[in-house]
């Protein structure tokens, strides 16, 4: 078995690919594994009523390409949070959060990465935060019975935008189902701009980091940042969550239209395994140490 697993974004390929396309562009890559996207639009959020002949039909993709799609990244509360002060926006969240469970067990999919919002195109106010904390226990009620881990993602918004921020909710809960599932850019500029250090903010999260979202950005930019220009400290932050028992991570980035796509995910994949090797020698090296 091996001593981690590295993911990549689907959003990192062009949309149009099919399936088969998109597993098998991993794995040339080098990932061991895909991350599914359910966002706010209706294309995606179409996925979670996917028939059983659809679900199956991926299920035996996965297993004839051998790469399998074991995160899935639920960012479509954007649009539909389950803090909302509207009624039905609230109800449909919380339809969309129990699917995307359902559509996770069926496709073999651990982890669920929530965004961190209470509410993002509405007013943040004490009553959406303890709306979403109440429709959070549902949540992850819903989620231990099925089996399927909720890990929050941290933002690029005050609300929950570092691990600290985060370990109030999980703390409150208090249950094994719902840890974090940090994003590593984020983090980054949270503790930039509060003059904060963001290996400290990754050891609070210990013992309930789930995965890890590795992004780079720069102060003020959260996303569509090329890995090496912006100011995320890889081989910092990856040592810190591995120290903490991360062994699953997840390059994040995105296709902007780059013909030479394929390269920019292989590159990302060698940088991220170059670090991660480095760890898992470390790894080896002090078991040999304790054992001697």
């Amino acid at each position: 078995m091996k001593a981690y697993t590295l993911g990549v974004y689907e959003k990192a390929m062009p949309g149009e690919l099919t399936w088969r396309e998109r597993l098998e562009a991993a794995k040339d890559a080098g990932y061991d594994f895909l991350e599914i996207s359910i966002d706010e639009t209706n294309a995606r959020l179409a996925r979670l009523d996917w028939t059983k002949e659809e679900r199956l039909e991926l299920i035996n993709t996965m297993y004839d390409t051998d790469v399998p799609i074991r995160t899935m990244c639920l960012s479509g509360h954007r649009k539909y949070p389950i803090g909302s002060s509207d009624e039905a926006t609230c109800a449909k969240g919380m339809e969309i959060m129990e699917k995307a469970i359902l559509l996770a067990a069926d496709l073999g999919i651990r982890l669920i990465q929530l965004a961190g919002y209470d509410v993002y195109y509405e007013e943040s106010t004490s009553e959406t935060v303890e709306r979403f904390g109440e429709n959070l226990k549902k949540c992850e009620q819903m989620a231990a019975a099925a089996g399927v881990l909720l890990g929050f993602e941290t933002m690029e918004t005050e609300f929950m935008n570092t691990v600290g921020k985060a370990m109030v909710f999980v703390n409150r809960l208090n249950s094994p189902y719902l840890g974090i599932y940090p994003d590593m850019g984020n983090i980054t500029n949270a503790a930039a701009a509060y003059g904060t250090d963001v290996l400290e903010d990754i050891r609070k999260g210990r013992g309930h980091l789930d995965a890890v979202h590795l992004k780079e950005t720069v102060p003020g930019v959260f996303r569509e940042v090329t890995f090496g220009t912006g100011h995320v400290d890889f081989p910092a932050v990856i040592e810190e969550a591995w120290r903490a028992g991360v062994r699953r991570y997840v390059t994040e980035f995105w296709y902007t239209g780059n013909p030479r796509w394929r390269d920019e995910m292989r590159q990302a994949a060698r940088m991220m395994r170059e670090i991660l090797n480095t760890q898992e020698r470390k790894m080896e090296e002090d078991t040999v140490c304790i054992y001697n």
